[in-house]
């Protein structure tokens, strides 16, 4: 474990400069360039909060008659904000080791440190759109309590869950050519059934029981806890999603401690 740590912290340069090639080159060629990174968040959150605000309506009960008419817009970006930045990280760390093989098979980084670019890179801009969501929360007056300090811990257990379970993806699509495609199936059925742009309260009893399995919910439950409702998530389900992040992670850490060599060669 000293070893795979050490190895991480000499590619430290490596994955801050990839992160930064990551967000320049997203928009390499466009008018406004590394702009367009501020500016899409920025028309992501006025959408939601215009669409389903003022024009269709949409509001949740119980904030009071000043909060009530962007209280759905407030649940709705919550939950989008962090499962854009779940998907998108799982997504493009599961292709990584095939995206990145001239820098795999030329230069020795540690395949356990490259994740953490794109993780790096999807939390800058998660980091902005949050910024811009709060100031969209001071705007309205909507309070802003200690309990939004719970938030950056929920967020560090989602990265550390996509990087586990990224970790045993991306050596799997090297050997799989069809991972990359099983993933992106599988990430646009998990968003439906995941109460991201809808109240889990509409749901029958019997769904609501096997909604309680699905990872991804009680992660985006606690974000709502903190940020809406303003109180702690239940602790129990934090735990078993801990549990099993752990777990997936040592699994993955095995499998490309069994594999790097091989991996490497087939790149």
């Amino acid at each position: 474990m000293r070893q795979r740590l050490g190895a991480i912290r000499a590619s430290i340069p490596v994955i801050l400069h990839l992160a930064r090639q990551d967000l320049i080159e997203r928009h390499s060629g466009s008018l406004l360039g590394a702009t367009w990174t501020f500016i899409a968040p920025l028309v992501n959150i006025l959408v939601f909060v215009l669409v389903f605000s003022r024009i269709m309506g949409a509001k949740l009960e119980g904030f009071g008659a000043e909060i009530d008419q962007y209280s759905y817009s407030i649940y709705l970006i919550s939950g989008v904000l962090a499962w854009t930045a779940f998907a998108n990280s799982l997504g493009r760390i599961t292709n990584l080791y095939k995206d990145q093989s001239h820098l795999v098979t030329k230069v020795n980084v540690s395949l356990l440190a490259l994740p953490l670019a794109v993780l790096l890179a999807e939390t800058i801009v998660y980091l902005i759109s949050m910024g811009f969501f709060v100031g969209f929360l001071l705007l309205i007056d909507f309070p802003l309590s200690a309990y939004w300090l719970g938030v950056p811990l929920i967020y560090a257990l989602q990265c550390l869950c996509v990087y586990a379970v990224g970790l045993s993806l991306a050596v799997m699509a090297v050997y799989l050519k069809d991972i990359k495609e099983v993933v992106a199936v599988v990430l646009q059925v998990w968003f439906w059934v995941t109460p991201i742009v809808y109240v889990a309260q509409i749901l029958p009893p019997w769904a609501l029981g096997w909604m309680q399995l699905n990872p991804f919910f009680c992660i985006v439950d606690s974000y709502r806890e903190l940020i809406m409702y303003q109180r702690i998530p239940p602790l129990e389900p934090l735990a078993l999603f801990s549990a099993g992040t752990a777990l997936i992670l040592c699994l993955s850490l095995w499998l490309l401690g069994r594999t790097e060599r091989d991996l490497r060669d087939c790149l």
